[in-house]
């Protein structure tokens, strides 16, 4: 009439769950994702995500050694230059004087080597059209023209101070190009994070007022179909096989599957990046008082790891590294 097997007895208290929990969430595993633009005397509040800013150069430094101090793995930095200062090849993107590598340039100088510095190696936020690379005539993303730029947008970076690059506009063979071009200039020793599975995704739009897109139409003729699960492994297979030291499933809590599937298989690290719409939903739900917000925090981190990510990006970096 009884149970002979009870799990439950591996509930009964907080120091049973702790000694037998599966995934472990800690500092070292969150990273960052920070805004640094152009033009601003004090920072912004994005106001699509509450508590998150666009920074000054000065702001960016506190805030990023804020995050270093409660332990977090690293940081990601997306520049936001004035939209006077966009055109259609995205020239600022590798303009060592633009707005991304003068925020890198601060990070590598006020940090060092203490934590990871990452830069988003990407043009849509520099672009008028605001696409991921550069256009044809008749408004197609021309790949292999992008790559070019990609490899001008990288050293740039590298020499700026970045440790990692995140190549993330989802061309074909960005990473290699971006491997060769920076180990013809000597940066073998700058890695790169490669956005590898990147799906068109409802839930980006926050970023895009975070960034001051400029985008034109959407960008599903290069980033995946959210309905695509094998090619995601394929595109991983390609960027590991380019030279990708680590990668990366994006968004995160609505395709932890795919996170799991290249978990699964990948021989580096994997990354998820818990993006801004997935922020914003836990937010407003937490403000309007139907979840509690900082247990939601946890638990959607805490899933994101199970799932298999060595890496999570996410807002909630810092807070959540002081809590943990």
């Amino acid at each position: 009439m009884f149970p002979v097997d009870r799990p439950r007895r591996l509930r009964r208290t907080p120091a049973l769950r702790r000694l037998v929990a599966e995934t472990s969430l800690q500092a070292r595993h969150l990273v960052l994702p920070m805004f640094v633009a152009d033009g601003l005397s004090e920072p912004r509040e994005i106001s699509s995500m509450p508590g998150v800013f666009q920074h000054t150069l000065d702001s960016l430094s506190v805030a990023a050694e804020e995050a270093v101090a409660a332990g977090v793995g690293g940081l990601m930095l997306f520049g936001v230059p004035r939209p006077e200062d966009k055109d259609a090849d995205g020239s600022g993107a590798s303009d060592p004087g633009g707005i991304l590598n003068r925020g890198l340039r601060r990070l590598k100088a006020d940090l060092g080597d203490s934590t990871v510095i990452m830069a988003d190696t990407c043009l849509d936020e520099f672009t008028d059209h605001g696409h991921c690379g550069v256009l044809t005539a008749d408004g197609v993303v021309d790949n292999d023209a992008t790559l070019a730029r990609y490899v001008e947008m990288a050293l740039s970076q590298a020499d700026a101070g970045a440790h990692l690059l995140g190549p993330s506009g989802m061309m074909d063979g960005q990473v290699a190009a971006i491997r060769e071009g920076l180990d013809a200039a000597g940066h073998d020793a700058v890695g790169q994070l490669a956005y590898s599975a990147k799906y068109a995704s409802a839930f980006y739009g926050p970023f895009r007022e975070a960034v001051g897109s400029s985008l034109q139409g959407d960008r599903r003729t290069y980033q995946q179909d959210s309905a695509n699960r094998r090619e995601a492994a394929h595109e991983v297979e390609l960027d590991l096989a380019e030279g990708a030291d680590m990668v990366m499933v994006k968004p995160a809590m609505s395709y932890l599957d795919i996170l799991r599937d290249i978990a699964n298989i990948s021989p580096v690290p994997v990354a998820a990046y818990q993006i801004s719409g997935e922020y914003s939903m836990i937010t407003a739900a937490a403000q309007n008082g139907w979840i509690d917000r900082d247990a939601a925090i946890v638990e959607s981190l805490t899933s994101i790891r199970r799932a298999g990510a060595d890496v999570v990006l996410t807002y909630w970096a810092t807070e959540a590294a002081g809590w943990l």
